[in-house]
């Protein structure tokens, strides 16, 4: 993996830390519109930590393939990012 792996982890500990503070609201029947909120900012977060991974990507991964002619990992970069504008 071409990205900064602390940087990985530190971003998938917090999302990890915010499910189980999801769970918990969950458990103790707390307001729905709270748990939605703390849902969402679970999601931002794992959003954030793909944007970090796939940013690393191009930046290694896709540019060294570029250079040396090869289309496949533009081909799979252009699937990604359909699956993430799902």
């Amino acid at each position: 993996m071409q990205a900064d792996k602390a940087t990985i982890t530190r971003l998938l500990k917090t999302a990890r830390g915010q499910i189980d503070g999801i769970l918990k609201m969950v458990e103790e029947d707390r307001y729905c519109i709270d748990i939605s909120n703390q849902v969402m900012a679970a999601e931002a977060m794992l959003k954030k930590t793909n944007r970090e991974i796939i940013k690393a990507h191009i930046k290694g991964c896709v540019k060294n393939a570029v250079e040396a002619g090869d289309d496949e990992k533009i081909d799979e970069l252009l699937e990604v990012i359909e699956k993430i504008a799902k």
